[in-house]
């Protein structure tokens, strides 16, 4: 299991600390894989974007209208998180559904 977020960001280590055996990927320091990207959009399309961060809201409107594969390689921050790629299975947020989804409370 891969998470992918910010270690920073305080709902990413509630993931975590829920999630002892998953690995943790800063998309900050290393990015999200291109493949990965275009399968969660496949599966979450522009919830993908998070919208209310800091780094949306810096952004232009020509970067805003960008391709989201291109936006999110080149502002890994943009990112709703975190991403949790479980095996086939992708989960986005830490929200109520994601938890029983993984079996955690």
């Amino acid at each position: 299991m891969l998470v992918y977020g910010l270690k920073s960001c305080d709902t990413c280590r509630k993931a975590l600390k829920s999630l002892p055996e998953a690995s943790f990927v800063d998309v900050r320091d290393k990015g999200v894989p291109a493949e990965v990207v275009s399968r969660a959009i496949a599966d979450f399309g522009h919830e993908l974007v998070n919208k209310r961060s800091t780094t949306w809201r810096n952004l232009s409107e020509e970067e805003r209208a960008s391709d989201v594969v291109a936006l999110i390689a080149s502002h890994p921050t943009v990112m709703k998180r975190p991403l949790i790629v479980n095996g086939d299975q992708m989960h986005l947020g830490w929200s109520d559904e994601v938890r029983a989804a993984l079996g955690v409370g």
